[in-house]
């Protein structure tokens, strides 16, 4: 663990032989909301650091083992602006799903760069914890897992008990990642026959709830703790422990209208936990009741929370920002994943595949990361009212 500047160095590491796409140029003399988001995770995190800096806070790093896309350091960055004594802490976090901390780390900075919401912060005795980059491989390489092909969000989970069962995903794992791309026409018409039989809810909720029998596959929560899910203990036990009352909003993207942000509960089921979720930010959603777009999930990253701060009572939302229509967004993940399995597809094709990750996780317009800034800011306000009160 280390700090400054000096951690944003990048060493000579040796890359991957096959390249990944261009960077777009960034649009001359960015204003607005858009000024706070970035081109690449090396831009990002740079940003990231300023943004602190000009608070005057330190950066707490810790090095991720793996160079990024083009040799950079990695590493899941903390900023903290509050006493570790403080009561209250809120919690807000990036890139859980790697490629979709393009979107978080630009509600991050926004954030870090807002005076007024950090005096409110101070006046109402809470502390914020910004950790930048919880899976910072998959934001560099343009993924949503993690080094290890899993979901960080489908991590949490006892590793000493059986893995939980995901029959649906069993009977469709040769569908979901077939072994060419595009997939072909029997594949596609099985997928559509098991739609009309059951309905894109069930197909929804086979794919994306977890699974632990297919490590090449989508949504898989890995047969150990990742260096994510440790690294994020880690932190949580430094930034976490003494506070009387826990916050926390974990910024994510890919599920609804475009531009809209759910706000989706984030704890156990739990009724006081969710009565406090909807005082503190009004319309909140939640798969237990079955008014959330998410499926019911498993190996949850806001077990952590109960487990490492036991002592807090602990309120959490996922801040879900829609990107494009579900079908195109669920395309470009078994697109990545079908190109991850086949490490020696031809450079076109794997640049296309990764630009249409980025696509499907980062809308990258003026009027977005408008959308986006707006409501991450008035849910971070809604938290420091609850965790005030």
């Amino acid at each position: 663990m280390a700090d400054d500047a000096e951690q944003r160095k990048a060493p000579r590491r040796e890359r991957r032989a096959a390249p990944r796409p261009a960077r777009p140029p960034r649009p001359p003399g960015e204003t607005g909301a858009a000024r706070h988001f970035a081109q690449s995770y090396a831009e990002a995190r740079d940003k990231f650091f300023v943004a602190a800096r000009s608070r005057g806070l330190g950066v707490e790093t810790h090095v991720h083992p793996l160079p990024g896309r083009d040799g950079e350091m990695i590493a899941m960055d903390v900023a903290r602006d509050g006493d570790l004594a403080a009561p209250s802490v809120l919690v807000v976090s990036s890139a859980c799903h790697g490629v979709e901390g393009f979107c978080g780390s630009g509600v991050q900075v926004a954030l870090l760069g807002d005076a007024a919401f950090h005096d409110e912060a101070a006046d109402a005795g809470v502390a914020v914890l910004y950790v930048h980059g919880l899976n910072p491989h998959g934001f560099s390489w343009w993924r949503r897992t993690t080094n290890e092909n899993v979901d960080l969000n489908r991590n949490f989970r006892d590793f000493a008990a059986a893995a939980p069962a995901n029959a649906r995903y069993d009977e469709l794992a040769a569908l979901i990642v077939p072994a060419t791309w595009p997939p072909d026409a029997a594949t596609t018409a099985a997928l559509d026959a098991f739609v009309a039989r059951h309905g894109d809810r069930e197909l929804q909720q086979a794919i994306s709830g977890g699974q632990y029998a297919h490590p090449r596959g989508l949504f898989y929560g890995g047969s150990e703790p990742t260096w994510s899910h440790a690294t994020l203990r880690q932190v949580l036990r430094r930034h976490a422990t003494r506070c009387a009352r826990l916050g926390w909003i974990d910024l994510h993207t890919g599920l609804g209208p475009s531009g809209h942000g759910e706000r989706i509960f984030a704890c156990r089921d739990d009724a006081a936990a969710y009565a406090r979720a909807k005082a503190w930010w009004g319309d909140v959603t939640s798969f237990y009741d079955g008014t959330s777009t998410s499926a019911v999930l498993t190996g949850l990253m806001f077990n952590a929370a109960y487990d490492e701060a036991p002592q807090a009572e602990y309120t959490g939302i996922a801040l879900e920002y829609g990107t494009q229509p579900q079908d195109e967004v669920m395309l470009a993940l078994r697109a990545d994943q079908w190109l991850e399995n086949h490490p020696d597809t031809d450079d076109a094709t794997r640049a296309a595949i990764k630009r249409q990750v980025r696509d499907a996780f980062y809308v990258d317009t003026a009027e977005w990361k408008e959308q986006i800034v707006a409501q991450g800011v008035d849910a971070a306000r809604g938290a420091l009212r609850g965790l005030g009160g």
